[in-house]
């Protein structure tokens, strides 16, 4: 399969990586699992059994007329504790690697097929964010993402500070931003690489 590199020459890729059928249900799985990976889930309040004090009986069983209390960290009383606690959780969903690299090629495939996949040269002399922009305009990109290889540390530094342009390494792009990319843009090395990884 060939994959047309902006003023440049065509490249040869592989069929299997770049040229996958789209499977929605798959990637709606792995973007969900992702992004509830994402999620903190760090919420936590305190039961009876962990707001201190409370350890001794307020008052005797009977005889003094009041109800009957054991402790003055009952959820029923200010300061007590909470009924049915909020603990800290874990959202993360079980993903297996075959699911996560079909779902990542199935993303490629139609970034290719909907022409939202740019290859272009990307390398500057100079890592200033204005020789970046003058690049960008050149392909006609003002908003989108930028696959980079290991090692180009110039363009991610030039990059990086441009409004609406986010960066990522083709060694670890996930697939939220690639799906949520209008424009991404790769170097044939950053194509590679990332061909390498979902082989």
């Amino acid at each position: 399969m060939e994959l047309q590199v902006r003023n440049g020459a065509a490249v040869e890729v592989n069929e299997t990586v770049f040229g996958a059928a789209y499977n929605e249900p798959l990637i709606h799985q792995v973007v969900t699992a992702f992004l509830a990976g994402a999620r903190a889930g760090t919420r936590a309040q305190k039961n009876r059994a962990a707001v201190s004090g409370g350890g001794i009986k307020p008052w005797r069983q009977k005889g003094t007329g009041r109800a009957r209390a054991g402790t003055i960290r009952s959820p029923l009383w200010r300061g007590g504790g909470i009924h049915f606690a909020a603990s800290p959780q874990d959202h993360s969903h079980k993903v297996n690697r075959k699911m996560y690299r079909g779902a990542m090629r199935s993303i490629v495939a139609e970034l290719i097929r909907q022409e939202r996949l740019v290859i272009a040269d990307m390398s500057i002399d100079e890592a200033k964010t204005k020789n970046a922009v003058a690049k960008l305009a050149d392909l006609d990109v003002t908003k989108g993402l930028i696959l980079l290889a290991e090692g180009d540390a110039k363009l991610e530094m030039a990059v990086r500070n441009i409004p609406h342009v986010s960066v990522a390494f083709a060694s670890d792009v996930d697939p939220v931003s690639l799906v949520g990319a209008d424009k991404v843009v790769a170097s044939v090395d950053a194509l590679r690489q990332l061909e390498e990884r979902l082989k």
